[in-house]
């Protein structure tokens, strides 16, 4: 489970009855789409031949560029999402964290679902004893991605949402005092 019960305003567009724009909902989708894309070649090293998470990852992307409807996007999320089913560990989040980054164009607050995914799919790539650090890496890595814009929205929906999200937000030892 990545979504809360209740709704973030600051994650529900404008015309929807929250706060974000749709400047900032692309910028989250775009970042998601990244998240997505740096472990993507865990899936593909599994079933090279399945592109369904590689078309997710370009819909989120044709979807900020105006090229695609967000019903598309969401149906090749869920497509992506489907490659995942009979998998396990590196390869089914990799392919998660793109069926995540495609439905951000429904939901804008699914980009921590990009993010967790992404993250538990370098934690179970990496050698035994090493995933936890691996996360904090990769952890890290994505918050250097951010765009300014959104980075402080970000942040703390990863304060907020940590607990539901597996717990990966942690990236340095000192946030274990804040969450």
């Amino acid at each position: 489970m990545i979504l809360p019960k209740v709704r973030d305003p600051r994650l529900t567009t404008i015309r929807r009855g929250g706060t974000l724009t749709d400047e900032h909902h692309r910028l989250l989708a775009l970042w998601a789409a990244t998240c997505a894309e740096h472990v993507l070649g865990l899936f593909e090293t599994v079933r090279p031949d399945d592109s369904r998470p590689r078309e997710a990852i370009e819909h989120a992307r044709a979807w900020v560029r105006g090229e695609v409807r967000m019903m598309e996007a969401r149906a090749a999320g869920g497509h992506a999402m489907g490659a995942a089913r009979d998998l396990r560990g590196a390869a089914r989040n990799a392919a998660y964290a793109a069926g995540q980054a495609a439905v951000v164009a429904h939901v804008a607050a699914h980009e921590l679902g990009a993010a967790a995914y992404a993250i538990k799919a370098v934690r179970a790539a990496a050698p035994a004893g090493l995933g936890e650090a691996a996360g904090r890496d990769e952890c890290r890595w994505q918050r250097d991605q951010l765009p300014a814009e959104i980075r402080e929205l970000v942040l703390d929906d990863q304060r907020l949402r940590n607990d539901i999200c597996w717990s990966v937000f942690k990236c340095d030892p000192e946030e274990y005092e804040i969450y």
